[in-house]
């Protein structure tokens, strides 16, 4: 019976990282069902959602911690179960773009969990506006 495991690894951006974790997960046997990948400044930040049998994913275990010391990875390994469905919820897409400031996340986080609305997945961006300059956020 497949299990689920969430692995979080953060570390030095480089070329190859993706290809040499993806790598580890297929040797050992397993399947990345989602993933979120992306650079953070000099750093790059990788979620997966793996599957396997108890085995495959104990010896994924193992193998990611190695890679973590040789490549200087902070990696988090979570056992996890599929998420299971609630009552059946309308989606709901926000984007937002305003001058930088501090707080634009936390104030609308605070907005939809005043209203017990799940936030799904975020992704926020930094930039300068392309005529003048000024400090943008976008979520």
């Amino acid at each position: 019976m497949n299990k689920l495991m969430v692995i979080s690894a953060v570390g030095p951006d480089r070329p190859g990282v993706v290809h040499d974790l993806s790598r580890i997960v297929l040797d050992c046997g397993g399947n990345i069902v989602e993933s979120r990948m992306t650079a953070l400044g000099s750093e790059f930040a990788m979620l997966l959602l793996v599957s396997g049998n108890w085995h495959t994913l104990a010896k994924l275990e193992g193998e990611l911690e190695r890679a973590g010391r040789k490549d200087n990875l902070a990696i988090h390994v979570r056992p996890t179960e599929k998420r299971q469905s609630g009552e059946p919820l309308l989606p709901y897409a926000v984007d937002v773009v305003c001058m930088d400031q501090s707080g634009i996340v936390f104030n609308l986080a605070r907005f939809f969990s005043s209203r017990n609305i799940e936030i799904a997945e975020l992704n926020t961006r930094s930039y300068a506006a392309a005529h003048t300059g000024a400090p943008m956020f976008s979520v």
